[in-house]
């Protein structure tokens, strides 16, 4: 290939990273960690009484809490199994009518129990909106409100990202075979970091490829559903999908009483696919004429449409199969082609293993932007003469682009690390947790971005490596704390998924000390000439002019 076209192609790669790296690395780091959405979940949920009502009891829970709180037939949940994050047995939820439907905030949750004397007891419950908190960070990468807009913002910086692979892989094709495992160790630190974002991009090239392409579907994906609709399936595509629309007012109100039993609907599914494990039964418009319960589950051998599994249809009254166009394992092809992005992208498929696998080629993938990133400042740098001492001032761009880099993503690692452990550092003592996560998540990340650009980035990226390392201990340190000390507040669940987070966690931060004294030791002894160094002329602020190059602080 001609020189030429890689240099085109080249520039091509490096300014599309440049572009999206800091915001994909945001998507990359918290979308690692929606991987395990449940065990954060379980972890950073307060303990509840243990549900009191059986599985085989819940189909008389359902009647009386019809019979005092009728409008909970309109969509209500029975969880077939226990676990910390569930509190009750049957549960529901009602969001304000203009709030935005991924809007987590504007919802309010109810469960229902029975009291000390077998009555149905409604009351408003809390559940933790940490996990749901970093799923939007990594949703709409960074931005605070998963709204359209934010949507489309992201879908933009998806497919500036598809054009910073493809032309990444033509870059590298010359040199493909001869460089791919050729990892260089030695002085020249540049060479090694461009080898390792070389391997590491190549091994992981056709997951960022699923990243890319299913993330530019799900920011337009409304726009596309409807022009597929109109144009190929009749308005009949979402229908599955569509809440039951409510019956004439003339039309009889059916009685809950002759549903089906869970247990009976359990064993329905069960008959159609074995393999299917159902985890909870979402009831649709139980009292009209278009009743609906939604069995799902996962089936580890099929794909899934949804990170939290599949559903099928069913008729609660009759037991009669209305679709299974969302059960695993049976789907049509058009349905697994379009399931298929859904679970490609949030690994809703296969087991534990696939889901590790996942979260850490997330972190592999974040690491590839920040590296991007860093060779691009390095490529940029002003060396010193062979002969003379004078250490010559980096260019502005490069001191910019550095401590942005420093400030987004370490700020993100420090930001998401504190709201996780804020989760039970302020149970019990504010309301509305989902604004104190975000006010922890960007209070920790503007104060990062500032620190990068006071400091500038060589000294900040030490500072703020230290800094994550310790907020990210304290998540199993406050679980220690809850064991030692139990009128903290706060708790300890002995689950092994709970307990996988704090000892996620734990080797999590050990990494980020080793990273923090690595870079220490590059900046007190590394090429004084870099970005990096602490030393001379070469250290002045990230804000100084080139004029006027502001005092070093080392």
């Amino acid at each position: 290939m001609r020189a030429d076209i890689i240099r085109i192609y080249k520039s091509v790669h490096t300014w599309t990273g440049i572009l999206t790296g800091m915001a994909l690395f945001i998507a990359f780091y918290a979308g690692a960690l929606t991987i395990f959405k449940e065990p954060l979940e379980r972890w950073a949920s307060a303990p509840v009484a243990p549900i009191t009502v059986p599985v085989g009891n819940a189909q008389a829970l359902i009647l009386q809490t019809l019979r005092s709180n009728p409008e909970a037939a309109k969509d209500f949940t029975i969880y077939l199994r226990d676990a910390e994050h569930i509190p009750a047995r049957m549960g529901w939820h009602v969001r304000s009518s203009d709030a935005d439907d991924h809007d987590e905030s504007a919802v309010r949750h109810y469960v229902a129990t029975w009291d000390a004397q077998g009555v149905a007891q409604v009351q408003q419950s809390q559940p933790s909106p940490l996990a749901a908190f970093i799923d939007v960070l990594h949703r709409v990468v960074g931005l605070p409100v998963d709204n359209d807009p934010n949507r489309w913002i992201m879908g933009v910086i998806a497919s500036l990202y598809t054009l910073a692979l493809v032309s990444g892989v033509i870059v590298l094709l010359p040199s493909l075979v001869k460089d791919f495992f050729a990892l260089r160790v030695g002085k020249n630190l540049k060479r090694m970091w461009l080898d390792a974002h070389n391997v590491v991009g190549i091994i992981s090239l056709p997951f960022h490829v699923v990243m890319a392409l299913t993330a530019a579907v799900f920011a337009f994906h409304d726009g596309i559903y409807f022009l597929q609709d109109k144009m190929l399936h009749e308005d009949k595509l979402t229908s599955a999908f569509r809440m039951p629309t409510s019956a004439p007012e003339t039309a009889p109100v059916r009685d809950p009483a002759s549903l089906l039993t869970p247990l009976e609907l359990v064993a329905r599914v069960h008959a159609l696919s074995p393999g299917f494990v159902p985890s909870m039964l979402q009831y649709q418009q139980v009292m009209g004429p278009r009743a609906v319960v939604r069995v799902w589950g996962k089936n580890t051998a099929a794909v899934s449409p949804r990170a939290r599994g599949g559903f099928v249809a069913v008729d609660p009254y009759s037991g009669k199969l209305i679709s299974s166009d969302f059960l695993p394992g049976h789907q049509s092809t058009p349905n697994l082609w379009v399931s298929s992005f859904f679970a490609l992208h949030m690994a809703a498929f296969g087991d534990t293993i696939v889901q590790w696998m996942y979260f850490l080629l997330g972190l592999a993938g974040a690491w590839l932007f920040y590296s991007g990133n860093l060779l691009w400042i390095e490529s940029r740098r002003r060396r010193a003469p062979k002969q003379g001492h004078e250490r010559p001032v980096q260019r502005l761009d490069v001191r910019l682009m550095a401590a942005a880099t420093v400030g987004v993503c370490l700020g993100c690692v420090c930001g998401v690390s504190l709201t996780i452990v804020g989760g039970k550092w302020l149970h019990g003592y504010v309301g509305h947790l989902h604004a104190w996560h975000q006010a922890l998540y960007y209070t920790a990340f503007f104060a990062s971005i500032a620190w990068a650009f006071l400091r500038g980035g060589a000294q900040a990226a030490v500072h703020l490596l230290w800094v994550a390392a310790a907020l990210t201990l304290a998540i199993p340190v406050t679980t220690l704390l809850a064991w030692s000390i139990p009128s903290l507040g706060w708790w300890a669940h002995t689950s092994v998924a709970a307990l996988g987070v704090d000892v996620t966690a734990f080797v999590g931060a050990l990494v980020f000390a080793g990273l923090a004294w690595v870079t220490s030791r590059r900046v007190q002894h590394g090429a004084s000439d870099s970005v990096w160094s602490a030393h001379g002329a070469t250290a002045p602020c990230a804000l100084s002019s080139l004029k006027n190059p502001c005092v070093p602080l080392s």
